[in-house]
């Protein structure tokens, strides 16, 4: 009967204390007219720009205590832009993203940790149909009020992936050696979150 009593009573504490835990915790919407996800790769001897026009994410954390929270995000493949119509269409074919047949990018966190002055946010990117463990380097810019009466957080993240590491190997061999384009890809984050 003691046991029982003993377990119950354990249980109940252990709530309690992932309810302190997470009771600051909040659900914040990225602002994508005001974040940017970006990339660059090399092409030849320098690099080229992109961005992804369609995409949304989920943030759930305490600004005094992220490492308890939590991102998911969902890019639209067929939104890429390099402002330039004809390399494009070659990033939504089958060479690159294959958009109709993977149609999103998606990172689904599983940790944060401290690093340094900044935090590593843990988790899984599936892109072109392979799912990875990648770790984003990051910093929390700031958080307080706007002029419109919400709560906002600003952070800054980049990492870079292997582009073959997702299946995504097309290239083309130069003349006098070497290949037109690189395969590290290094994808920059700007991003301006409000609270729900």
């Amino acid at each position: 009967m003691h046991s029982k009593t003993f377990l119950l009573g354990a249980v109940l504490s252990f709530v309690l204390i992932l309810g302190a835990v997470t009771a600051d915790a909040a659900t914040w919407e990225v602002d994508t007219s005001h974040s940017i996800l970006s990339f660059k790769v090399r092409h030849l001897f320098s690099k080229t720009a992109g961005r992804f026009e369609d995409w949304s994410a989920t943030l759930d954390f305490d600004p005094k205590k992220l490492e308890t929270g939590s991102a998911q995000v969902i890019i639209q493949a067929a939104s890429v832009n390099t402002d330039k119509d004809q390399r494009d269409k070659h990033l939504r074919s089958g060479d690159f993203f294959e958009v109709e047949k993977y149609p999103t990018i998606e990172f689904h966190s599983t940790s944060i940790t401290e690093d340094g002055k900044g935090y590593l946010l843990h988790g899984n990117l599936t892109m072109h149909g392979v799912t990875k463990e990648v770790a984003i380097p990051f910093t929390m810019d700031g958080v307080g009020a706007d002029p419109w009466g919400n709560t906002r957080a600003g952070f800054s993240g980049s990492l870079t992936v292997n582009r073959k590491d997702f299946g995504m190997v097309w290239n083309k061999a130069m003349d006098q050696g070497g290949w037109m384009l690189g395969e590290d890809v290094q994808i920059d984050l700007e991003i301006e979150a409000v609270q729900k």
